[in-house]
């Protein structure tokens, strides 16, 4: 029997990093068994990088596996949000605080467009615009940071809470509110008040955490 065409480390690499976004932005949502040959056709690659992936990811925490049950999206409890979200309001506030202080002109520019794009998914209850735009918001601030391990940890803790991100709209309250701690950012930022942008990256992740935090287990 021949045997299968090897997979190159670039493969796997690749394949990788699109579950890993597809786990942070909330594409799996919690509980979901994930099933290797399905996901492999959606990626349009072979079974073996994507069952390399998945492991990677279950040994980082961002998914689990068993032997009788594969690979699933865990499901978080509060107790576990609460922690979670303790470590964002610590990591991302820190991020904000030290991004307003380095961004440029350009950054914010596109800060307030992702802004404007947010207020308009909102309005029309359109999750995965509000979403996209939403991370783009928070990369974009906290990169401007300038330290490449605060953003990994950042990631690594967004891998936690991305599955239930798509939830976030179940939650009929939370569209008039989900922009209003982004606007309060902007205006720090037009003043340069790295303290102020600290405070409206917390609010806008508290906001959201307690719309998220019902869609917990007890």
């Amino acid at each position: 029997m021949p045997k299968a065409p090897a997979t190159s480390s670039t493969q796997q690499d690749d394949t990788y990093d699109v579950l890993r976004q597809w786990v942070t932005v909330g594409k799996f949502l919690p509980g979901q068994r994930l099933k290797i040959r399905d996901v492999a056709a959606e990626l349009g690659v072979g079974v073996m990088p994507v069952r390399a992936a998945l492991l990677r990811l279950a040994a980082e925490g961002a998914l689990t596996h068993s032997p009788n049950c594969g690979v699933a999206v865990p499901k978080l409890s509060r107790a576990e949000f609460d922690d979670v979200l303790q470590n964002r309001l610590l990591l991302e506030g820190e991020a904000a605080e030290r991004g307003t202080l380095r961004l440029s002109a350009e950054d914010k520019r596109a800060l307030q467009a992702l802004v404007h794009t947010m207020g308009e998914a909102l309005m029309r209850v359109d999750a995965k615009a509000y979403l996209d735009a939403n991370e783009a918001f928070h990369v974009r601030l906290y990169r401007a940071a300038g330290s490449p391990l605060l953003m990994a940890l950042i990631e690594t803790v967004w891998l936690k809470v991305g599955p239930l991100s798509n939830q976030l709209f179940e939650e009929a309250a939370a569209p008039a509110v989900l922009n209003d701690a982004h606007e309060d950012l902007m205006r720090a930022l037009e003043t340069g008040d790295a303290g102020a942008a600290r405070r409206a990256i917390e609010r806008d992740l508290f906001v959201a955490g307690q719309f998220l935090r019902r869609r917990c287990t007890a």
